[in-house]
């Protein structure tokens, strides 16, 4: 079907809770794991459920306090977590699941793929195979030195941008490493962005946070 005055046609979408649930039945690998109950000391700073990120708008329901991965990409983070807890450090999240009503929102504000998914294509956050994080020190929570924020959308940001100092480019790169190791691919224009790979194998969801988590 061609969505309703956006002139592209609207993807295959899992809308229904049920629906999913028998997708999971089928395969386990597609449940979608909330990640604070998976992973031990893992924080969440969930932009999209405040006003503190690029649009200065809810983008999520108020109040949101879970996210999510599939099955396999939630267990390569755990990896990821238990490796850095070793350092004193730890993950936090930003965001990764995403609704694709919500992916749809941010086109019909922003239109321009440099910034957010086309609706034509859903993304790997509506598949709940994308992440986007950081690195704190676990004893204070405070954020490594990345170079940038959340959401910077300068060259600055890219990662293969090396004009930055040393200890910014090691942090980087210790992100990268050990997301790479447990399987994650990094997006070239984000230095927080990472997704879990086989993207076909996942349906687009437009499931509610609040429904995904009456399994919690």
């Amino acid at each position: 079907m061609v969505a309703q005055d956006t002139g592209y046609i609207r993807p295959p979408v899992t809308d229904k809770y049920e629906q999913y649930k028998k997708q999971v039945k089928q395969d386990l690998n597609k449940t979608m794991v909330e990640l604070k109950q998976a992973i031990p000391g893992i924080l969440y700073d969930l932009r999209y459920a405040s006003k503190n990120n690029f649009m200065h708008r809810l983008m999520y329901p108020a109040g949101t306090r879970h996210t999510f991965l599939r099955k396999p990409a939630a267990e390569a983070l755990k990896k990821v977590q238990e490796e850095l807890a070793k350092k004193g450090l730890g993950l936090k999240i930003y965001d990764a699941y995403r609704p694709y009503s919500v992916t749809v929102k941010f086109w019909e504000l922003i239109r321009d793929e440099r910034f957010v998914a086309h609706p034509r294509n859903g993304s790997g956050h509506n598949r709940g195979i994308a992440v986007d994080l950081t690195i704190i020190t676990l004893k204070t929570g405070q954020e490594l030195n990345m170079g940038t924020g959340f959401d910077n959308f300068s060259d600055t940001a890219h990662q293969g941008f090396s004009k930055l100092p040393e200890a910014v480019m090691q942090n980087r790169q210790l992100l990268k490493s050990l997301m790479e190791q447990n399987g994650f691919k990094p997006y070239a224009d984000e230095w927080w962005h990472y997704s879990w790979p086989s993207a076909v194998k996942f349906e687009i969801l437009d499931i509610e946070f609040k429904k995904l988590a009456k399994d919690l």
